[in-house]
């Protein structure tokens, strides 16, 4: 686009040439011309799209907060016989939200040239890291043109929350039929859901008559409810968060819910994670692949606080789980209504825990039927959990 230079010359010699002509001037004609061929030109020369093939990487994608993280640019050209001496800044949405441009050396390519770049990204805040595309900047050497043109597609790095180590998990009165925990003697694996039928499939669990109404092949999908099942509930609302003296209740909570899964990954058990405005990660059905930790830490990434979540809804959302699981709610919040309607799950979970952080939450006072953890920070948190004698 015009710079305003350039803005300036256009309108200076329309004018010279319209003045000229109207009053007999040939010169101011001259004039005019002149500063019309040289806009002309100028837009000609930087309006040219660099011949450019601009592939990105993060190295990793996913990394705890205050890890290193490498953005790796592959810049080639495509000219095939004129050399490019090229300015450009990358893209990058951090995950305050703030976007920035990171400023790229000048780039020189001969005619199929390559080229890489690399730079670190910030991971200093939890979130969800955007990085891309490249923008190209050209200008003509009179400085009358400027276009900026963007390369290359845009890739995300998810800021886990850290976590701190864990040595218990509750387990509900859930039993495992493997022998790692026992509190029960219950549970089968029953059904869960009819899906379309994937290659691998067992054919013993194709439902042939609802495979014969819709056209297509249906399997049912069996889930273990023997298996132990802890159910996390993360407070993003936002009123249920404050700051106080450089402590944010809302990240403490994540790192102590990040911390709650990691602990009961690593003990095998079945894990829920609920964010009160509705997102979840839940288990994979039986004979699926097991998930990892990733999902569940890139949920929690991807927390924000929510002016519309409602915990009333949260918790009627989980009344319709199966008995035996364990609640761990994770929450910010001091207030006694908003505990005490978690509370009122106790008849749904045998085992309720309520992990309340940030300023003032040694301070609160006992639950009946609630194991109550209070803690100012996550790292304050992780003792007081592992200080529970008997869940």
């Amino acid at each position: 686009m015009p710079t305003r230079r350039g803005v300036a010359v256009l309108v200076a010699g329309i004018v010279l040439a319209a003045l000229g002509y109207a009053y007999g001037y040939p010169e101011l004609v001259a004039l005019g011309c002149v500063a019309g061929a040289a806009f002309l030109g100028a837009a000609l020369l930087a309006g040219a799209r660099p011949a450019l093939d601009v592939a990105r990487s993060v190295e990793p994608e996913r990394v705890a907060r205050g890890e290193a993280c490498l953005a790796v640019v592959d810049v080639g050209s495509t000219a095939r016989w004129r050399s490019q001496a090229l300015v450009g800044a990358e893209r990058v949405a951090g995950a305050d939200a703030d976007v920035r441009d990171v400023a790229m050396p000048l780039i020189r390519l001969r005619a199929g040239g390559r080229t890489f770049l690399r730079y670190p990204l910030p991971t200093a805040r939890r979130g969800v890291i955007e990085v891309g595309p490249m923008e190209i900047a050209r200008r003509d050497p009179l400085g009358l043109i400027a276009a900026t043109r963007r390369y290359g597609d845009v890739r995300r790095v998810w800021v886990h929350p850290r976590s701190h180590q864990l040595r218990t998990v509750p387990v509900g009165v859930s039993r495992s039929l493997d022998g790692l925990v026992d509190a029960a003697q219950y549970g089968s694996i029953t059904f869960h859901a009819l899906r379309e039928y994937v290659p691998g499939d067992d054919l013993r669990h194709v439902h042939w008559r609802t495979s014969a109404h819709i056209g297509d092949l249906m399997v049912r999908q069996h889930v273990e409810t023997s298996l132990p099942r802890i159910v996390i509930l993360v407070d993003d609302r936002a009123g249920a968060h404050a700051v106080q003296d450089d402590v944010d209740s809302f990240e403490e909570t994540l790192e102590a819910a990040a911390s709650v899964a990691l602990a009961a990954l690593r003990a095998e058990l079945h894990v829920e994670l609920d964010l009160v405005s509705g997102r979840s990660v839940t288990p994979q059905a039986a004979g699926a692949p097991v998930l990892g930790a990733g999902p569940y830490l890139d949920l929690l990434a991807e927390a924000r606080r929510e002016e519309q979540a409602s915990l009333p809804v949260a918790v009627q959302r989980l009344r319709a789980r199966h008995r035996g699981d364990t609640l761990v709610l994770i929450t910010g919040t001091h207030s006694g209504a908003d505990l005490e309607q978690v509370g009122l799950l106790r008849d749904v979970y045998p085992t309720v825990v309520a992990g309340v952080l940030g300023e003032g939450s040694p301070q609160l006072g006992r639950l009946p039927g609630v194991i109550m953890i209070p803690a100012r920070t996550a790292e304050e948190f992780a003792p007081r959990w592992d200080g529970v004698s008997r869940w």
